[in-house]
């Protein structure tokens, strides 16, 4: 049984490393992050990094250095491959631990393109698990081809467990979705074209933190006025708010996915500032 555990480690990060290297050469990455996060600079050696990630010869060269070692493990049996495999992964671990703690607006780029969300614990412990597969495929007696010709059901109820694991930490699978999705669909409309109807808006306002955390001030369900501008439907209501009478401003995105809500209160109508608050409160 020790033996199917690590020959089924050695098929695991074969196909991971060519799946990351497939990714890699395919899918392009986005332009680089800017050098300050949330007004906090960036370490310089992390900046220095993450530019050095997102080029794309950089990237290439990885993929292929990935699609090199995945093919080793598949066909080479001796223990020089896995502790480079080993290494690797440990080396990737300590660099996606970076990026959570110093770049947490970046994505990690493990699958290229597909990797643009920000690092969060799943992505961690994702790469913390490939390292110790990587650690107990050291004394597997079978190159990846190998096991899987010889492989017994054994292998191959092991190697479901943990694709299934790995999937279910994987944040690309579901950009990998969206993507598959607008093509399907063709390019998506923007948001300023979109027809977006009035019951979508409310229900996206009405589901929304935002309209939680001020509904207490508002004293009428009836809104004052709703109007639509580029991305975003206003819609106003009468409230109250620190003992006297107002109007709160919620603007809704018009957007297909992802919609946010935002909300302001607005000035009375004799203030010369009410007219732009609307303005305002879109472009913040």
């Amino acid at each position: 049984m020790v033996n199917t555990i690590q020959n089924t480690q050695v098929v695991l990060l074969s196909a991971v490393l060519l799946a990351a290297s497939v990714a890699k050469l395919v899918v392009r990455t986005p332009a680089a992050s800017p050098a300050h996060v949330h007004g906090v600079p960036v370490p310089g050696r992390l900046r220095r990094a993450t530019a050095l990630r997102q080029s794309r010869p950089v990237m290439v060269g990885l993929g292929l250095g990935e699609g090199l070692l995945g093919l080793a493990l598949l066909l080479i049996p001796h223990v020089s491959v896995r502790l480079a495999t080993t290494v690797a992964f440990a080396a990737a671990t300590w660099v996606v631990g970076e990026l959570r703690v110093h770049r947490p607006d970046a994505g990690c780029g493990c699958f290229g393109g597909l990797s643009t969300r920000r690092v969060g614990r799943r992505s961690v412990l994702r790469a913390l698990l490939f390292t110790a597969a990587a650690v107990v495929s050291l004394g597997a007696p079978l190159a990846g081809a190998e096991a899987l010709r010889e492989g017994s059901f054994n292998v191959a109820a092991v190697l479901m467990l943990e694709l299934a694991l790995f999937a279910a930490l994987s944040p690309e699978l579901s950009t990998l979705a969206d993507r598959s999705r607008v093509r399907r669909r063709g390019q998506a409309t923007p948001c300023e074209r979109r027809r977006s109807p009035l019951p979508e808006t409310y229900s996206t306002l009405y589901g929304s933190e935002t309209w939680r955390a001020s509904k207490h001030a508002i004293t009428s369900p009836v809104p004052l006025d709703v109007w639509r501008e580029g991305c975003w439907r206003f819609v106003v209501f009468p409230a109250r708010v620190d003992g006297r009478d107002t109007e709160i401003i919620f603007a809704v995105s018009t957007a297909e996915r992802n919609r946010t809500v935002r909300t302001a209160t607005l000035p009375t109508e004799n203030d010369p500032e009410h007219d732009t608050a609307a303005g305002h409160l879109a472009t913040r």
